[in-house]
């Protein structure tokens, strides 16, 4: 009898392949797990986390396929341009200037009264030769009150009573657990302030004196700093979320740990939180008594950005648990770009309205009317950023039962997968595209961007410096935007896309 025809085995499977429909990577990942899961448990074994997701035996998610946890580069955390930003050259670069430049802003608002043309000039003439010599040394004093500001609002976070909260579970199935102190850690915060001036422990002036040699000094500090949590987050990383993408600058630059902790210090919310934010809060306060002592009254531009300053950081401090839900604390890990920016820049650039402001001699004055106008523009752009997170927080609370501007609220029920123990879980998430939600997807930004406006606006505009901060919270924002949209479609697939048909504009409703 005739031999049967053989087939070609790999020509078949070439074909098939071809006639096969596509399907993305995390799909083929999530069947072959619920494969694996299913034989496993049949064998009376616990199911197992894929094998991607898994490094040196420690269950950790990465991005490089895709996942929205953000634990390596390539994925969520990476593809926008300053989380990035575009390459390992680019990263070192800010790495290297960004010191320089907070100190470059401090001298050029105290010794060059805000004008680029000097700071221009003064390079021209000089050249980086300029950067030694403006560069202040820190005394001993200096390091003393950053010392005793560091270890004091270090015990506020630890000690100060307060509600426990737990944060939305991460991508590894941690729960981060904080203690919301943070409006009574401001209000001792100030009072500490006041106290310490009243029994001439510090003063005004000297702190407005011996800012530019705290902003050196700490400039230098938090980048070994940032050095020893990139260090901890490869020998000793406190939970699973932690991780190294491969490459030791963009390690340094992003971080290793999402929650790194000292002892019963969270980090983040030290760096982020009580230093950073908290130095904010204070440093305008200062500035406005310095300015007060100096010239024997308070000029109204200082009163106006100070009020606005003051309002809008105390808003922070009361939203505080929104915050920690939000993508500073749950997705950017803890390196320089959010730990040393958090310590430094913040400080350096935040408040840097105020600090010109105080500094200008003789002060601006506004006068009534314009005091006024500023301040209630100020004040509304404040109330629609905080009542824009509050509408969301509530929403979230009464899981969408809540009605939003009166009416019953349009919603998408989005899922999304997390690892507990050693299972994929899913679970729901509730996106509001109703009230300031239906206006854009990340609406609150626009307010903050025009708050901060407002609170400069007292400088006047006869010059460009003073609105460094509006220029910088504005790239930044649209930045982060744009990751966090990057996370979101990553995390919650068809269901974000049905939220972005619902509501199609990131922050300028018709424009962006």
């Amino acid at each position: 009898p005739p031999r049967p025809r053989r087939v070609r085995r790999h020509c078949v499977g070439r074909t098939a392949d071809r006639l096969r429909p596509r399907v993305d990577r995390e799909t083929l990942v999530d069947d072959a797990m619920e494969t694996r899961g299913a034989r496993r448990k049949s064998q009376g074994l616990p199911r197992k986390a894929p094998a991607y997701a898994k490094t040196g035996g420690k269950k950790e998610l990465t991005t490089k396929d895709g996942h929205w946890s953000g634990a390596k580069k390539g994925g969520a955390r990476g593809d926008s341009f300053l989380a990035n930003a575009g390459s390992t050259l680019f990263v070192l670069a800010i790495i290297l200037t960004t010191p320089f430049i907070a100190v470059i802003v401090w001298h050029a608002f105290v010794n060059l009264d805000g004008s680029l043309q000097a700071i221009v000039q003064a390079f021209q003439k000089k050249g980086l030769a300029l950067i030694p010599e403006i560069w202040p040394s820190t005394s001993k004093r200096a390091w003393q009150l950053l010392g005793s500001y560091a270890a004091f609002e270090a015990l506020l976070q630890v000690y100060l009573p307060g509600k426990r909260f737990e944060a939305t579970t991460t991508a590894n199935g941690n729960v981060p657990v904080y203690k919301a102190n943070g409006v009574q850690s401001l209000v001792v915060t100030v009072v500490a302030f006041f106290i310490c001036w009243r029994f001439e422990l510090t003063s005004p002036k000297e702190i407005y004196d011996l800012f530019g040699e705290m902003l050196a000094g700490m400039a230098i500090f938090s980048i070994f700093f940032c050095v020893f949590l990139q260090i901890k987050g490869h020998v000793a990383p406190t939970d699973e979320d932690s991780g190294s993408c491969g490459n030791p600058i963009y390690d340094f630059w992003w971080g290793m740990e999402l929650y790194p902790k000292l002892g019963p210090l969270n980090v983040k919310q030290f760096t982020n939180c009580r230093f950073g934010m908290m130095a904010w809060a204070i440093l305008p306060i200062i500035f406005a008594c310095y300015q007060y002592e100096r010239d024997g009254y308070l000029a109204d531009s200082v009163a106006v950005t100070t009020l606005l300053m003051s309002v809008y950081n105390f808003k922070f401090f009361l939203w505080e648990t929104g915050y920690f839900n939000s993508m500073d604390i749950q997705h950017d890990r803890a390196g320089y770009y959010i730990c040393w920016g958090c310590l430094v820049w913040v400080p350096a650039v935040y408040a840097s309205p105020a600090l010109y402001v105080a500094s200008v001699t003789p002060p601006v004055s506004l006068g009534a009317t314009r005091s006024l106008a500023i301040t209630f523009l100020g004040l509304l752009s404040i109330w629609v950023n905080y009542d824009s997170d509050l509408q969301r927080q509530l929403f979230r609370a009464s899981k969408g039962k809540k009605k939003v501007w009166g009416k019953k609220p349009l919603m998408i029920e989005a899922e999304y997968k997390v690892l507990k123990n050693d299972e994929w879980v899913t679970k729901k998430s509730l996106l509001l595209a109703s009230g300031w939600w239906g206006v854009a997807r990340h609406f609150h930004y626009l307010p903050e961007i025009t708050a901060s406006f407002f609170w400069t606006a007292p400088a006047l505009f006869d010059k460009l410096p003073p609105y460094l901060y509006v220029v910088f919270l504005t790239i930044l924002l649209i930045d982060r935007s744009m990751r966090d949209d990057l996370r979101c479609s990553l995390k919650y697939g068809k269901h974000w896309k049905k939220y972005c048909e619902l509501v199609p504009y990131k922050i300028v409703p018709g424009i962006f």
